[in-house]
């Protein structure tokens, strides 16, 4: 069964390989020169600088966004700077030999179904390289494009802009913070790219403004004790307690945790919405607010020449430079609209995977969904999902069922995602059972963080080191902090400090 992988970023590499291991042959296309995706900044790479792109720090540790059969080194840090990311897909592909499946420099014009999908479920895939078009024909196609390829710029919603004088443009963009050196910014947004513009561009700027709206809860990379957030926030015992809970209550005690690294209030972030949690990564934002290198502004009433307006307050504000850090659009330009349905940035997607109303389940998204926890994971189990409905192995429910169930907005919670399309091919651990055969394997699956080996223990796509992997997970993570090994306290404090603290 011959399967066109449309891009070789996270998602098409671990698309690439799932497929390898159903014994499928995929043809991966790809239209830059390398693997990577939106973590590779061609630009920098070719000049032989490092990017500084917004996010160049990941923003999920290395365990919790580790593919389920190979895990980082045990001396990469925590959380990866870009260069160490794009490493590790780097060592994925030529581990499980990647590359030579991959067509680079080879752009997706067209995908349409071919005359007998009725009966085939075939599609007719055109790919450009170096201006010469070429038809193909594949049984299947998983779609990994990713949704950061078409910036939304609604400009049309910011009286003015066309007026004012100074540079504007979307984020997508920004590649390096000189661009901002001696100006006055403002940074329309308050997702995770708006937040860390903001913080490169206060090192070098005059003056910083970040415009939101509905305000946003801030997450730090380091969580309770020092560790990292997401081992101690995608727990099994975590994720069942926010399930078990109303939603109000269960958002409440999340937004009182969030609250204790700082008052969200007083640093003019606290949601509109009480109870919804917009939740954004960064640990610098407080302090650079405090500091007074970054400020909090509502949303944009207007725009003037060089200056901009903002809702309830009176006073204009000079700026340079608007980032607009607006989202992007869900798109597909070589898909016809009939085949995926989109609507107000939306993807009609059973599971966020495949379309509802195709006659062969034959072609999938893969990565087009937002999740707080790691998305590489997340991709991987989908892929192994789909590659199991191509084979037949597994089955779709019917169209209208699948229809109810196609949820509105494209985000979800990361475990409860994990564990429903894990158990659809097999391979969503029991604990239960465990607790019988393995029960210190069990306790360290419920109690500890959802680390994705917990998804190879079992299945198809076993991976006999899964259990040795979860149970040295703190192991690998711990140990590129651990670089100084303090001496040990004498007796009598040992005896002080058992007595004072729990």
């Amino acid at each position: 069964m011959r399967v066109a992988v449309v891009g070789a970023g996270v998602s098409g590499l671990t698309a690439t390989k799932c497929c390898l291991d159903e014994g499928l042959e995929p043809t991966c296309f790809e239209q830059s020169r390398d693997i990577g995706g939106v973590w590779r900044y061609t630009e920098h790479i070719e000049a032989g600088r490092p990017s500084l792109y917004p996010s160049v720090i990941s923003n999920t540790s290395k365990e919790m966004s580790a593919f389920s059969d190979f895990p980082y080194p045990e001396d990469f840090p925590v959380f990866l700077p870009n260069a160490q990311f794009l490493n590790y897909l780097q060592r994925y592909a030529e581990h499980f030999g990647l590359r030579k499946h991959i067509k680079f420099g080879t752009a997706v014009v067209s995908i349409r179904k071919h005359p007998d999908f009725a009966t085939t479920g075939q599609w007719d895939v055109v790919t450009e390289a170096e201006g010469k078009q070429t038809l193909h024909v594949f049984d299947a196609v998983m779609v990994c494009s990713g949704n950061f390829s078409e910036p939304y710029l609604p400009l049309h919603c910011f009286p003015g802009i066309e007026r004012f004088q100074g540079q504007y443009f979307h984020s997508r963009q920004y590649k390096h913070p000189d661009v901002f050196q001696g100006k006055r910014v403002l940074v329309v947004g308050m997702g995770n790219s708006g937040v860390d513009i903001a913080v490169e561009a206060s090192r070098v700027a005059t003056k910083v403004t970040v415009s939101t709206s509905r305000g946003a809860w801030v997450f730090g990379r380091v969580f309770d004790h020092g560790y990292p957030w997401d081992m101690v926030y995608n727990t099994r015992l975590m994720s069942l307690i926010r399930n078990s809970l109303p939603r109000p209550l269960s958002w409440g005690l999340i937004n009182y945790r969030v609250n204790q690294w700082f008052n969200h209030k007083n640093y003019g972030l606290q949601p509109e919405q009480r109870y919804f949690l917009v939740p954004v990564l960064n640990d610098d934002l407080p302090s650079y607010i405090l500091t007074g290198r970054i400020t909090i502004k509502p949303g944009v009433k207007e725009f003037k020449d060089n200056s901009v307006v903002f809702h309830n307050c009176p006073e204009e504000e000079p700026i340079d430079i608007v980032v607009f850090c607006t989202g992007y659009n869900v798109s597909f330009p070589f898909l016809e609209e009939a085949v995926i349905k989109v609507e107000n940035k939306h993807a009609s997607l059973y599971k966020y995977v495949f379309p509802t109303h195709l006659q062969r389940p034959t072609l999938a998204v893969v990565g087009l969904i937002k999740t707080l926890g790691a998305m590489m994971p997340v991709t991987e189990v989908q892929a192994r999902w789909v590659t199991r409905v191509f084979k037949g192995l597994c089955r779709l429910p019917p169209q209208s069922l699948m229809e109810k169930e196609s949820p509105e907005v494209l985000k979800t919670e990361w475990l409860v995602y994990m564990d429903e399309l894990a158990s659809f091919i097999g391979a969503k651990p029991s604990v239960l059972g465990l607790l019988c055969r393995d029960p210190r394997l069990a306790l360290t699956i419920f109690f500890g963080p959802c680390t994705p080996y917990q998804y190879r223990l079992g299945g198809p796509g076993r991976w006999e080191g899964a259990r040795q992997a979860i149970l040295t997970q703190w192991d690998r993570t711990l140990k590129p902090t651990r670089t100084r090994v303090p001496p040990p306290p004498s007796i009598i404090a040992s005896l002080l400090l058992s007595c004072l603290l729990p």
